[in-house]
C-alpha cells in the first residue's frame, strides 16, 4: 500500500500506523526491527522512521548459491553487499550490450531495482513506474530484468510505425512468452503512445492476458503444435483447441510481466487511469519521485570524489553546495510557474548533468588555463634569460677578441715555416726522384738479362724434367729385369755403358773371344751399378751444374749415334728408354748451361750494381720521408691553428648575432613583460577560482537555460553566495562568458546576430560555412535529410515544433550511438547510419509559451531564446539609423567586421608568439628563424593594435551619433 501513495506526509502517517500496529499485534517494537533510533525506549523521529521505512528492502537476486536454479527471497541487510551486487550485474549487462548505460547506483537507485525486480520476480507481477523523465524508470527496468534472467522487449517507433505494426509487435511479444515459454518484459513508455488504443490493448494484457482478436486460428493451431508436448508434460488436454487456447493463455500470464513507465505531468495520465481502472488495479505502483536529500549527497559525493587541482576540504563541500544547487533551482522552478505561467521541470538527469559537466569541464579549463599561464611563464623565462645574458655576451666578445688576434699571428708563423721547410723538402725530392729513375734503369737492365737466362734454361729444363719424369716410371722389376738378362740386345748395352759413363762407373777389362785382345766391357759394371740400393734415386739427385767436360765429350759421342735414340731404345727395354731418355736430357742440359754461365755471371753483377744503388735510393728516400713527415706535422698544426682561428670567429660572430637578437627580442617584447606577468598572476588566481566559477557554470548550463535573465541573474547571486559561505573559491561578478566563453568566439556569435536576432536567424548565420540543413518534421524527407547530415556530419536546424518531438528521433535525443563493425552508428526510424563526432542539432519553436514534458527536457539543453528589452531596443535602433542614416549603419558594420578580424588576428598572433617562447628548446637566440618569427609576429600585433584602438575610437564615435540621431 505504501508504494501507492504520493506524499511524504501519507507515507509518514502510514507509517506510523505500521509502527503501532507492530507493537499492538507482535509485541515488537518497530525501530528495534528497522534498526533505526529510537530503541532506546524515546519516540522515533520522523526523519528516522521514513529513513528505516526505505531501508527496508528485500530480494531473490543475493543470497541465491552458486550453481542453483531456486531463488532465495529474503531481506536485503547489508547495503554494501546489495550495492555490490547490483554494481557487478550492471558491468556484465553492459559489457554485452552495443548500447551501456551510464547508471550512478545508490540507495535510492537500489530501493527501486528492488522493487522492479520483486514485481517481475512475481508470476504475473506487472509493474506501473510513476516519475518523471529522466528519473531512470526504463533504465532501472533492464537492469533489473537483466538480474532476474529475463529479455527486455520494447517498441521501436519510427516515422512509419502505426496500427499494423503494432500488432504485430504484440504476436511476437506474445509468441515468444507463451509459444516459446520465454520469460519476457514489455518496457511500454507513455512517449511512445501513437494512440488510445495502444493503452486499451495493454490493458486488456494486465487484465485478461490477451488482446481480442489479435491471434488468428491459424496462429493458434500452429502455436498449438509447438506447444503440444510441454502441454502434454504438464497433464493438459492436448486435443482439444480450447484446452490448448488456455495453456497459451496461461503461459502468457505466466512468463509474461509488463512494466509501464508513465509520467503524471498533465491530464492524460489521469484521463488514462479513468478510462483503464487495469492500469492501476493489475500492477503493482512504483512512483520515482524526487531523489531525496540523502541521496543527492551521496551522488554528489562519489561523482565528485578525487578530483584533481582542488583542497579536499572544498572537495567535502561541493557536495553540499551542488545539493542546495538543485533544491534551488526545484524552488526557482514553482515560482517560475507561478509568476510567469511557464513550465520548466527539474529531474535527476538534470542534476546528473550538472555532476557531469562540472567534472568534464573543470578538467579542460584547469588544462587550459595551467597551459596559458605556463606559457606566459616560459615567455618571462626567456626574455629573462636574454636580458641576463647580454652582458655576459658582451663580456665574452671582449674576451674573444685578443684570443683571435693571437690566433691568427700564429697561424700566420705556420704557414711561413711551411713554406720554408716545402722548399728543402722539393730539392731533396727532385734528389731521389733522380736516383729513382736511375734505379730503375739498372733494374730493367738486370731483368733483361735474368729473362734471356730463363729463356735458354726453358730449352733445357722441359726435356730434363721429362726425363726425371720418365725415370719414375720404372720400378724395381723393370731393373731386375734387365739386371737379368743374359744376352742385352745392342740398345740396352749401349744406354747402361752411357749411363756409367755419366757416373763414373768404370768397366772391367775383359779378353775379347774374337779377337782374343782386353777390352773394356760395361756391362758386368753396368749389373753391379743396378745392384745398387738407390740406384734411381741416385740418378734424380745427379748433380748435373758441375760435370766433368771429358765426360761430356764422351756422352755426345752416345747421343750423336743414330741407334741411341729413344724410339729405337724403347723397342728393346722399356727400362732403357727412361735411361736414355735421362742421358739425352743431361747433355742437352749441360750444353746450355756453358751458353747460359756467362750471361749468369753478368746477371750476378748487374744485380750487385743494383743493390748499391737501392741503398743510396733508400738512404735519400728516408731523408726525404724525415722531411716529409715534418712538414706533416706543421701542417697538422697550421689546420689545428686554422681550425682555432676559425672557430673564434664563428663564436665572435656567433656572439655578434646574439647580441643583435638579444636587442630586437628585448626591444620587441620587452614591453610585454608587465603584461606577460599580471597576465600569469591572473591566470594563477584564476586557476584557484575554477573550482567555484566552473561549478557555476555548469549549473546555470544544466538548469538556468529555460528561465530569463531576471531568474538567471538571482539564482547566480544565491549560488555565488552559498559558494562563498561554503569557501569555495569564485570571482565576484560572475559571468558565464568569462568563466568558459571564448572572447573572439563570442565576438563571432555577436556579429552572426547573437544578442539581437532571432534564433533561426542566428543560427542560420553561424553554421552557414557549415553547410547548414533547415528542415521541419512535416517535410517528407525529414528523416533522410537527417541521416545524411548524421553521416557526414552535417548541422541541422528543425524548425517550428510543437510540444511535442517525433518519437523517431528518440536514439537522436538519448545519444544512443553503438558500435558496429569498429564504426560508430545510430539507429534511426528502420535504418542503421553511420554517426559522426561532427554533427550537430539545432531544434527552435514558433511557440510563445511551449509546455515541453519532462521527457523531453531531459534530452535538450532547453534555451530561452525570447528577446530582452535591450535586444528590442537594439534592432529598433538598428532599423532607425539604417533608414535615416545608412552610413552610418554600414561603417558601424564594416567596423564590427574588422574589430573581430583584427582580435582573432591579434589572439593568433600573441598564441603564436608564446608558442614559439615555450616549444624553443635551449637558448633561444641561438634559433635565428624563432627570433625572427617573434620579431615579425610582434610588428604585426603592434600594427593590429593600432588599427584597432583607431577602429575602437570611431566605433564610440559613431555609437554616439547614433544615439543622438
Amino acid at each position: 500500500m505504501k508504494l501507492r501513495l504520493v506524499s511524504d506526509e501519507d507515507r509518514l502517517w502510514t507509517g506510523r500506523l505500521l509502527e503501532g500496529l507492530t507493537d499492538a499485534h507482535f509485541k515488537e517494537r518497530l525501530p528495534r526491527l528497522l534498526g533505526a533510533a529510537g530503541e532506546g525506549g524515546g519516540a522515533m523521529s520522523d526523519t528516522d522512521l521514513m529513513a528505516g521505512l526505505r531501508g527496508l528492502m528485500f530480494g531473490d537476486f543475493l543470497n541465491t548459491p552458486a550453481g542453483s536454479d531456486s531463488r532465495q527471497y529474503r531481506q536485503l541487510t547489508d547495503p554494501s553487499k546489495l550495492l555490490t551486487a547490483v554494481s557487478d550485474a550492471l558491468a556484465e549487462m553492459n559489457a554485452g550490450s552495443k548500447r551501456p548505460m551510464a547508471l550512478v547506483l545508490f540507495q535510492f537507485a537500489l530501493e527501486h531495482v528492488c522493487r522492479i525486480a520483486r514485481v517481475i520476480g512475481t508470476p504475473g507481477g506487472h509493474a506501473l513506474l510513476v516519475g518523471l523523465g529522466g528519473s531512470g524508470r526504463q533504465s532501472l527496468t533492464r537492469l533489473a530484468a537483466y538480474m532476474a534472467d529475463m529479455e527486455v522487449v520494447q517498441i521501436e517507433i519510427s516515422k512509419t510505425y502505426g496500427q499494423e505494426e503494432w500488432h504485430e509487435d504484440l504476436r511476437k511479444l506474445l509468441k515468444k512468452a507463451g509459444e516459446a515459454s520465454k520469460k519476457v518484459v514489455f518496457l511500454f513508455s507513455d512517449t511512445q503512445c501513437r494512440s488510445e488504443s495502444w493503452v486499451e490493448d495493454v490493458s486488456n494484457l494486465l487484465n485478461t492476458g490477451e488482446v481480442p482478436n489479435l491471434l488468428s486460428p491459424g496462429d493458434l493451431a500452429a502455436m498449438a503444435e509447438t506447444m503440444r508436448p510441454r502441454a502434454k508434460a504438464a497433464g493438459r488436454d492436448t486435443a482439444s483447441k480450447d484446452a490448448m487456447a488456455a495453456f497459451f493463455l496461461e503461459e502468457v500470464r505466466r512468463n509474461l510481466h509488463i512494466v509501464l513507465s508513465f509520467s503524471p505531468v498533465g491530464d492524460a495520465f489521469r484521463e488514462r487511469l479513468r478510462r483503464f481502472p487495469s492500469l492501476v488495479n493489475c500492477t503493482t505502483i512504483d512512483w520515482f519521485t524526487a531523489w531525496p536529500r540523502d541521496a543527492l549527497h551521496s551522488v554528489a559525493t562519489n561523482s565528485l570524489a578525487g578530483l584533481v587541482g582542488v583542497d579536499d576540504a572544498v572537495v567535502r563541500a561541493l557536495p553540499g553546495v551542488v545539493v542546495a544547487f538543485h533544491e534551488d533551482v526545484q524552488a526557482l522552478a514553482g515560482r517560475f510557474l507561478a509568476e510567469q505561467r511557464r513550465h520548466y521541470y527539474v529531474t535527476p538527469t538534470s542534476y546528473l548533468e550538472l555532476l557531469g559537466s562540472y567534472k568534464k569541464l573543470l578538467g579542460k579549463r584547469q588544462d587550459e588555463v595551467m597551459s596559458a599561464k605556463r606559457r606566459y611563464e616560459v615567455g618571462l623565462e626567456k626574455l629573462a634569460t636574454t636580458e641576463e645574458s647580454v652582458a655576459g655576451m658582451q663580456a665574452e666578445l671582449t674576451a674573444l677578441q685578443p684570443q683571435l688576434e693571437e690566433s691568427g699571428r700564429e697561424t700566420a708563423a705556420a704557414m711561413a715555416e711551411i713554406a720554408e721547410r716545402s722548399a728543402e723538402a722539393d730539392k731533396v725530392k727532385e734528389v731521389v726522384q733522380r736516383e729513382e729513375a736511375a734505379a730503375a734503369g739498372e733494374a730493367a737492365k738486370v731483368k733483361a738479362i735474368k729473362d734471356e737466362c730463363e729463356a735458354d734454361l726453358a730449352e733445357a729444363l722441359p726435356a730434363l724434367e721429362a726425363a726425371l719424369r720418365a725415370l719414375d716410371t720404372l720400378t724395381k722389376n723393370d731393373i731386375t729385369e734387365v739386371k737379368g738378362m743374359k744376352s742385352p740386345p745392342s740398345g740396352v748395352k749401349l744406354v747402361l755403358e752411357a749411363v756409367c759413363i755419366l757416373k763414373g762407373v768404370k768397366p772391367v777389362r775383359l779378353k775379347d773371344t774374337n779377337t782374343g785382345q782386353m777390352v773394356d766391357n760395361y756391362w758386368e759394371a753396368s749389373k753391379k751399378m743396378l745392384m745398387e740400393d738407390d740406384f734411381l734415386g741416385g740418378l734424380k739427385r745427379y748433380d748435373k751444374d758441375h760435370i766433368d767436360p771429358g765426360v761430356v765429350k764422351k756422352i755426345q759421342a752416345y747421343v750423336a749415334n743414330p741407334d741411341f735414340t729413344p724410339d729405337k731404345i724403347q723397342q728393346a727395354s722399356q727400362a732403357a728408354y727412361g735411361l736414355c731418355c735421362w742421358v739425352r736430357a743431361i747433355e742437352l742440359y749441360d750444353r746450355v748451361a756453358k751458353v747460359v754461365a756467362p750471361k749468369r755471371a753478368a746477371l750476378a753483377e748487374a744485380e750487385a750494381q743494383l743493390a748499391t744503388v737501392m741503398s743510396a735510393l733508400a738512404l735519400k728516400q728516408a731523408e726525404l720521408k724525415k722531411v716529409m713527415d715534418q712538414l706533416a706535422a706543421l701542417d697538422r698544426d697550421l689546420r689545428e691553428k686554422t681550425a682555432r682561428k676559425e672557430s673564434l670567429e664563428r663564436e665572435v660572430e656567433l656572439c655578434k648575432v646574439k647580441l643583435d637578437r638579444a636587442q630586437k627580442l628585448i626591444s620587441g617584447l620587452g614591453s610585454e613583460k608587465t603584461r606577460w606577468r599580471d597576465a600569469a598572476a591572473a591566470l594563477g588566481r584564476q586557476y584557484v577560482a575554477l573550482t567555484g566559477d566552473v561549478l557555476l557554470a555548469a549549473a546555470q548550463i544544466a538548469y538556468l537555460g529555460p528561465f530569463t535573465q531576471g531568474y538567471r541573474s538571482e539564482a547566480l547571486r544565491s549560488w555565488a553566495a552559498c559558494c562563498t559561505a561554503a569557501k569555495i573559491p569564485c570571482h565576484e561578478g560572475f559571468r558565464l562568458s568569462t568563466a568558459l566563453g571564448d572572447p573572439v568566439k563570442i565576438r563571432h556569435w555577436n556579429i552572426c546576430g547573437l544578442p539581437k536576432g532571432l534564433a533561426n536567424k542566428w543560427i542560420r548565420a553561424l553554421e552557414k560555412q557549415a553547410g547548414l540543413l533547415a528542415v521541419k518534421q512535416s517535410d517528407p524527407s525529414f528523416l533522410r535529410t537527417l541521416e545524411n547530415a548524421i553521416q557526414f556530419g552535417k548541422p541541422v536546424l528543425l524548425e517550428n515544433v510543437g510540444e511535442s518531438l517525433d518519437a523517431s528521433l528518440e536514439p537522436l535525443l538519448t545519444r544512443a550511438v553503438f558500435k558496429q563493425g569498429g564504426t560508430a552508428c545510430i539507429k534511426l526510424g528502420d535504418a542503421v547510419v553511420e554517426y559522426s563526432e561532427q554533427f550537430k542539432l539545432y531544434i527552435t519553436t514558433k511557440l510563445r509559451n511551449p509546455h515541453y514534458a519532462p521527457e523531453v527536457c531531459t534530452k535538450v539543453s532547453l534555451l530561452n531564446f525570447s528577446t530582452t528589452p535591450e535586444g528590442l531596443e537594439d534592432q529598433l535602433l538598428q532599423v532607425l539609423v539604417a533608414a535615416e542614416r545608412p552610413d552610418l549603419e554600414e561603417e558601424k558594420n564594416r567596423l564590427i567586421l574588422a574589430g573581430a578580424a583584427n582580435k582573432r588576428r591579434l589572439k593568433e598572433t600573441e598564441d603564436e608568439i608564446l608558442r614559439v617562447l615555450s616549444s624553443s628548446s635551449g637558448n633561444i637566440l641561438e634559433d635565428e628563424a624563432a627570433v625572427n618569427v617573434l620579431q615579425a609576429s610582434k610588428v604585426l600585433a603592434d600594427d593590429i593594435k593600432a588599427k584597432q584602438k583607431v577602429a575602437d575610437e570611431t566605433e564610440a564615435q559613431i555609437d554616439t551619433a547614433r544615439q543622438s540621431a
